[in-house]
């Protein structure tokens, strides 16, 4: 009678486990090279044996591929829609989104090829900026009727967006967060106008007489 209460509450015990070693391997990721990261330190700090992490993620590629995977669905979560939001707006939440997750987004793009599936991890979250760019100026991208210009000016968007432009903004720069969401609001006011036609080079002086 009381069998599927314990296992209920047995699946729910698992699963807290597997969080705390989760959280564990996030935090040891976030301050050390993915060679570095040691699965005794993970057990240790998560209060389980190491036989455990493995028994549960296979191993440090598995151990840390699901860490990125869950910390991909939080931050893809945390990042709402803003389609239809005024630009300003736009831009204050991704800031602050950045002052919680850059650090993270960054470190995974740059260890994407340290373990079997980070890769994948990786560009599911590239695909998820291009996606959540597109869905933030929606209404700019439309009233660009040229194929090309739409395309380039996608590009300008997710550039001025992404998380390197944050990271160089934030810490080479050492712009406050105010200060990088002013800074991105300059880059991003060109692309807020409709693009116009090229304008012509200039006539080439090479002949006219110089000026005595």
């Amino acid at each position: 009678m009381n069998r599927p209460y314990q296992m209920t509450g047995r699946a729910a015990a698992a699963e807290r486990t597997a969080d705390r070693i989760l959280d564990a391997t996030l935090a040891l990721w976030s301050r050390t090279p993915y060679d570095r990261l040691r699965l005794d330190q993970v057990a240790t700090d998560a209060g389980v044996t190491v036989q455990t992490v493995i028994r549960r993620f296979g191993g440090k590629p598995g151990l840390v591929t699901a860490m990125a995977n869950r910390a991909l669905e939080g931050i893809a979560a945390g990042r709402a829609d803003r389609a239809g939001d005024a630009p300003d707006r736009v831009l204050a939440d991704l800031v602050a989104h950045y002052e919680r997750y850059g650090a993270a987004i960054l470190k995974l793009y740059a260890e994407a090829d340290a373990a079997p599936g980070l890769a994948e991890v990786a560009r599911r979250g590239r695909d998820h900026h291009l996606a959540w760019c597109a869905s933030a100026f929606a209404d700019l991208l439309e009233a660009v009727p040229d194929p090309e210009d739409r395309a380039r000016r996608r590009a300008q968007l997710v550039v001025v967006c992404d998380a390197t432009t944050w990271r160089i903004l934030r810490e080479e720069a050492g712009l406050s967060p105010g200060q990088v969401e002013q800074a991105l609001g300059e880059l991003l006011a060109p692309l807020l106008v409709p693009p116009g036609p090229v304008p012509p080079a200039p006539a080439p002086t090479r002949g006219v007489p110089a000026r005595p």
